[in-house]
């Protein structure tokens, strides 16, 4: 992750033409958008302060300067904070270890559990699937995947049946390479992160075009569409929630309008599942 602020930056800049921001574009560019020069007179430092930023050799940036960029780049929220994570990441002393598997506690489990009439399933790093109640597992099939193979993106982008199960495959590649940044940028040391990341970019062209373009969008809600080999298709709304005592655990619940057609799809689908083999996490 090295030189990922550097990279952002000038995927950034690259958006954004002369005239938007009040400038005249003289002479022939050889590169789209802002100059590094340009974004360092709007936002007020030298250019020499903004080179040595983009080149991952200012440590000690401030909120202020970083803020200013922001503005001068039109970040969104979510690009803002991720520019403030990847411009001071958190390094911890001594050789970096792969952490123990994740555990989920018991009383999230049982929380999942209890929402009996809504699929539901707990992410942690690396968009990693750690749990997942009857219905989540009913709807995804978690329980038929090897604990390796239970992670989003590798489902995305490895899974020869992902283009039939997502039939708006192409936005869920988008938005899943999006959320895995964001979760990179926070943990720059994650070995597993550098692992997967470098396993997707070699097995998945569209992988390694998107992951490319450095753009960063949590799943925080929003609609998911899934076409499902029983249930027929599937249109889930769906939120997120934070576990408290664990910032690297989402629970993520799919909320379909009750008594759409989807609920009533549902319905039949968990009935169905209750007739086969229980699920193991």
């Amino acid at each position: 992750m090295d030189g990922e602020l550097g990279d952002f930056l000038r995927s950034r800049r690259a958006r954004i033409q002369p005239e938007e921001v009040g400038l005249a574009s003289h002479g022939r560019r050889r590169v789209p958008g802002l100059r590094r020069e340009e974004v360092a007179q709007l936002a007020g430092v030298s250019v020499d302060y903004y080179i040595r930023l983009e080149q991952g050799r200012g440590p000690s940036v401030s909120d202020a300067v970083l803020d200013a960029v922001a503005r001068v780049l039109r970040l969104d929220e979510t690009e803002h904070a991720y520019l403030l994570t990847v411009a001071r990441p958190h390094k911890k002393a001594g050789t970096t270890r792969p952490p123990a598997r994740p555990r989920v506690r018991p009383g999230v489990q049982l929380l999942l559990d209890g929402m009996e009439r809504t699929p539901a399933f707990v992410l942690g790093r690396r968009m990693d699937v750690l749990a997942w109640n009857a219905l989540g597992d009913a709807v995804n099939g978690f329980s038929a995947l090897a604990p390796a193979e239970r992670n989003i993106p590798r489902q995305v982008f490895l899974d020869p049946a992902a283009a039939g199960f997502y039939p708006d495959w192409a936005a869920v590649a988008a938005q899943t390479v999006a959320n895995l940044r964001i979760d990179a940028g926070r943990h720059p040391d994650d070995p597993r992160m550098a692992t997967l990341i470098g396993e997707l970019s070699l097995k998945s062209e569209d992988f390694r075009r998107l992951w490319a373009d450095h753009e960063v969008r949590e799943c925080a809600f929003g609609t998911k569409r899934i076409q499902h080999p029983v249930a027929g298709l599937l249109t889930l709304p769906y939120e997120t929630l934070t576990v408290p005592t664990d910032p690297d655990q989402t629970i993520v619940a799919y909320t379909p309008e009750p008594g759409s057609e989807t609920a009533e799809r549902l319905t039949l689908l968990g009935s169905w599942k209750a007739t086969t083999a229980p699920t193991t996490h």
